[in-house]
């Protein structure tokens, strides 16, 4: 787990590259404390950057940039290739001898495997979570690749005539030729959703590489659209696959088989060269993994949890009752106000552009508290959007049963009459005859016909996820901006599975992999999710919706695995879920601070959100009319972003 970035400059403008490159990596050093590199060739107007954190091969062989042994190809590299050593093997036996390796890390392999093998078949190999850049020095061709499912970052962009790219926004914004304007459209994808979707960032020059796929650009063609953005590897297409081909099996043989895949995955990602820990909540994912992981060595596995003083927001004594079975050396701790108080200020260093899942503070604080004994962390995320965990999944295709008979026109009309009703005026109506603000019936209604009026399951999985819900667009002049969202799916026609795929190509990389990425590393921890393993993945989508959910319980197959390793009646539990006390957090501690963000003048100075939109639902969350905590919590981080990195009003 590292960070890297660099530029290439094909008409070779930018004086002094490499401490250019070096100024943009310098920008990483929370990813990277124990190492830094550069690598420039300025005939070629390249420079790449680097900041190393060591995991595998601790010594100086594992340095980066790393070039290749027949000097061909020079490599950034963030991430864990987990089966480095079996790649190794398999081109040891092609060479027909061992290889003469300087060392033992992954990237060293990663190279050997793209000299031998190419692009194209190392990736199909590579069993892992990363991004890198690879610099072809005969061919003067740039590749940036990112893992399958995307749990390591990767942004890019032209400004200047240059060619920027790095794991975090930060990085690029270190060039001297950074622009950065602000994209409205996708700032409107952040405020409805509370994160934004790939390929689109904050910025309306620069684009996250999606999952799967790898860009290619050349020296000779630089300019602006000459890249080739391609997927190697597809959700969408081994969802259909899978689809087609679904597993035959009985329910006993799906979990067997399972939990074989799980117990490999989880033995790859305890490959490491230093402490390796498990953040542990008690709920199903992390269970499972803190149990496979404690079957796999001797010695107690380091196992963390965050808890809340609230009981209804706090599942740490879930998580020592776990613990305390599998034999886990268990570390805990309660959050108060004033852990609150001091991290939140800090969110918009961390997360680099808007991002407002309320779950980023307690993950930072987790990661915090287990870096102190570990640098290496298994998490949980994933299992829900693979294996059926959220209620969603049963009630959207319900709904989608009722409304799929209605005829597509008529529903179309119904959307158009939401769009139209005066909500504004229903809630001062209703106010007016003594109606509590709560109730908001303009927005109430406003947003039942837009339900009622979805063209298909995309848009109402993109419904379920929108916040401001009802009411007008809250951020001036925004424009449409496409997503995932607005392509019609149907893998099989199963309406559960398509929204779990859905999920995985949007919620499961734009939001929680950003999430858990950026709060790990911001402390120097790497996280490795066994969940997100393409094995795991790919069976998931093969199995019937039934051995998923069923009768309102979710991820029945993973909770069959889990019953045999810890004893139902500890873990078995309505699911909870990492809540947070947002409300109680804004009306206390956090109160001042959020004043001074959401000031109606400040905000119509700004102009950006719909000050009187905005201004007057903190208000009226601030009294208790009704609670706006969500669509809050998201005006704020982008307040607090725009603060940060010192914007100012718009043009």
């Amino acid at each position: 787990m590292c960070g890297f970035a660099g530029f290439l400059d094909p008409y070779r403008r930018a004086r002094s590259p490499e401490t250019i490159a070096r100024n943009m990596a310098a920008t990483l050093v929370h990813r990277g404390p124990d190492d830094d590199g550069c690598w420039v060739d300025e005939t070629a107007g390249i420079a790449l950057g680097f900041r190393r954190l060591s995991i595998l091969d601790l010594s100086t062989e594992g340095h980066q940039p790393m070039v290749s042994q027949d000097g061909r190809y020079v490599i950034v590299y963030n991430g864990e290739v987990y089966s480095y050593l079996e790649i190794r093997r398999d081109l040891d036996a092609e060479a027909g001898w061992p290889i003469s390796w300087r060392g033992h890390s992954d990237t060293e392999v990663l190279l050997a495997a793209v000299v031998r093998w190419g692009i194209a078949r190392t990736l199909d190999a590579a069993d892992g979570m990363f991004a890198f850049a690879l610099w072809d020095r005969q061919e003067r061709t740039l590749v940036l690749a990112r893992d399958r499912l995307g749990e390591k970052p990767l942004y890019y962009g032209w400004c200047g005539g240059a060619f920027l790219f790095g794991s975090e926004l930060k990085a690029l914004r270190r060039h001297p030729a950074w622009v950065g304007d602000i994209d409205r459209s996708a700032l409107g994808l952040y405020m409805r959703l509370g994160w934004i979707p790939a390929p689109h960032t904050i910025y309306r020059h620069v684009a996250k590489l999606p999952p799967g796929c790898t860009l290619t650009l050349t020296a000779a063609a630089g300019y602006p659209g000459a890249e080739q953005v391609r997927p190697y590897w597809s959700a969408r297409q081994q969802a259909l696959a899978a689809a087609a081909n679904p597993f035959q099996g009985d329910f006993q043989t799906a979990a067997d088989h399972l939990e074989a895949l799980l117990r490999r995955s989880v033995a790859l990602r305890m490959r490491a060269d230093v402490p390796v820990g498990v953040f542990l909540s008690g709920g199903i994912d992390s269970s499972t993994l803190a149990a496979m992981m404690q079957a796999e060595t001797s010695r107690p596995v380091h196992s963390f949890t965050i808890g809340f003083a609230e009981p209804g927001h706090d599942e740490s004594s879930h998580a020592r009752a776990v613990a305390r079975h599998i034999g886990t050396e268990h570390t805990g701790h309660i959050i108060s106000e004033a852990d609150v108080l001091a991290l939140v200020p800090r969110m918009p260093m961390v997360y680099d552009e808007p991002m407002a899942d309320a779950a980023q503070v307690p993950t930072c604080l987790l990661s915090a508290l287990t870096r102190r004994q570990v640098a290496v962390a298994l998490s949980g995320d994933g299992g829900d959007e693979l294996l059926g965990g959220y209620p969603r999944y049963e009630g959207i295709p319900r709904q989608w049963n009722r409304l799929r008979r209605v005829p597509p026109a008529v529903r179309s009309l119904i959307g158009g009459v939401g769009e139209a009703v005066p909500a504004g005026g229903l809630n001062a109506v209703s106010a007016a005859f003594g109606g509590r603000h709560r109730s908001y019936p303009g927005y109430r209604l406003r947003w039942s016909l837009r339900n009622r009026g979805a063209g298909g399951l995309s848009e109402l999985l993109r419904l379920h996820h929108e916040r401001w819900r009802g009411t007008p667009m809250p951020v001036r002049g925004a424009g449409a901006a496409l997503t995932a969202f607005d392509e019609a799916v149907s893998w099989g026609g199963d309406a559960a599975l398509s929204l779990m795929v859905l999920d995985a190509v949007t919620y499961l990389p734009d939001d929680l992999c950003v999430k858990t990425d950026r709060a790990s590393m911001a402390f120097g921890l790497e996280t490795r999710l066994p969940f997100l393993d393409h094995h795991v993945a790919e069976f998931a989508w093969s199995l019937p919706t039934e051995f998923k959910i069923a009768g309102g319980v979710g991820k029945r197959v993973l909770r069959d695995v889990l019953y045999r390793l810890v004893p139902r009646e500890i873990v078995d539990r309505p699911k909870q879920g990492f809540t947070v006390p947002i409300d109680r957090w804004l009306r206390g501690s956090l109160r001042p601070w959020a004043d001074d963000l959401l000031a109606e003048d400040r905000l119509r100075r700004e102009g950006y959100l719909d000050a009187a939109l905005v201004s007057g639902c903190w208000r009226d969350h601030r009294a208790g009319r009704r609670n706006w905590q969500t669509e809050i919590w998201f005006a704020l981080m982008f307040q607090a972003w725009l603060e940060q990195t010192g914007l100012g009003p718009a043009a």
